[in-house]
């Protein structure tokens, strides 16, 4: 009787064990070359919250393209994820939303959106080769983890944006309920996450927002987003002519200073410029924290 019952309670407890790791392992993103795309080198940093990378040009653009700036050597591509991306349009009252799926489109795990800046298109955040191979690595983390990656096109930077990406953001929920939403914004594209995180209804789905190369908002301190304690992530090169990296800090440590311990964390490219946290930004790294922390 003595030995039932202790067994008994030991797999009370394994199960307890088991139902607590489950959601956290289910959220976590499995390695995809890891060792090629983790950062460089830290040459300082404040724990995980604010660090700054190492970036040198001739080896992470030169050493690691085959054309700089325009085809990542073959290594840092896996071009087999094609298999399950679609030239999609939403029709939507917003409008009609282009966009390509990589995944997942009903029971994905987890949503990510790429919002690109000016001048660009839905297909930059499905080329597989430019920037280093980053948006590449960030579809097959999608497609190997049963997630969905989602890269549109918008009318513009403002209000009818926004509503079209909200539109679209919308729709995927309901075919994948419950799952995270990270909308990740490169340059300009930082317009449409603040915009994203003052709508309340959007704030309630949102699972972190990466700021990449991008701009600062205050009114996000009075946010929808803010008070439900959305990660923020900034990616910025210290060299950045379009938005000055000491602009950003100040807003990042503004964020902090308002709310402490908010989940806010921020990688400073050294020597880096526009592009670089579009190149060098760790996907799986940044989403596993927000996933972990949402």
């Amino acid at each position: 009787m003595t030995h039932s019952r202790f067994r008994h309670r030991g797999l009370l407890s394994l199960l307890f064990a088991a139902l607590l790791a489950g959601p956290a392992d289910a959220q976590n993103l499995a390695s995809y070359k890891d060792e090629l795309f983790a950062y460089p080198g830290i040459l300082s940093s404040e724990g995980e919250t604010y660090r700054v990378v190492d970036y040198d040009e001739m080896r992470d653009v030169n050493g690691r393209d085959q054309i700089p700036q325009r085809r990542a050597q073959r290594k840092y591509v896996s071009t087999g994820v094609r298999k399950v991306q679609k030239d999609l349009v939403l029709r939507s009252a917003a409008g009609d939303v282009l966009h390509v799926a990589v995944g997942k489109a009903e029971g994905a795990s987890v949503i990510v959106l790429y919002l690109h800046g000016q001048g660009g298109s839905r297909k930059q955040g499905v080329d597989d080769f430019t920037f280093g191979g980053n948006f590449n690595r960030i579809k097959n983390l999608m497609a190997d983890n049963g997630g969905l990656y989602l890269s549109p096109d918008f009318s513009d930077f403002g209000d009818k944006g926004v509503a079209e990406v909200a539109a679209l953001i919308d729709h995927y929920v309901a075919q994948s309920p419950g799952a995270k939403v990270v909308v990740a914004c490169g340059s300009m594209g930082g317009a449409l996450c603040w915009g994203l995180a003052r709508d309340a209804n959007m704030a309630k789905q949102l699972g972190g927002l990466m700021l990449l190369g991008s701009m600062w908002d205050d009114g996000f301190l009075n946010s929808p987003a803010f008070a439900a304690k959305v990660p923020v992530f900034f990616g910025q090169g210290s060299k950045d002519p379009v938005f000055p990296v000491d602009k950003q800090e100040t807003f990042f440590r503004s964020i902090l200073a308002k709310k402490p311990g908010y989940p806010a964390r921020f990688v400073r490219f050294e020597t880096g410029t526009h592009g670089t946290p579009i190149r060098m930004t760790d996907w799986r790294e940044t989403l596993n924290w927000m996933l972990a922390t949402r």
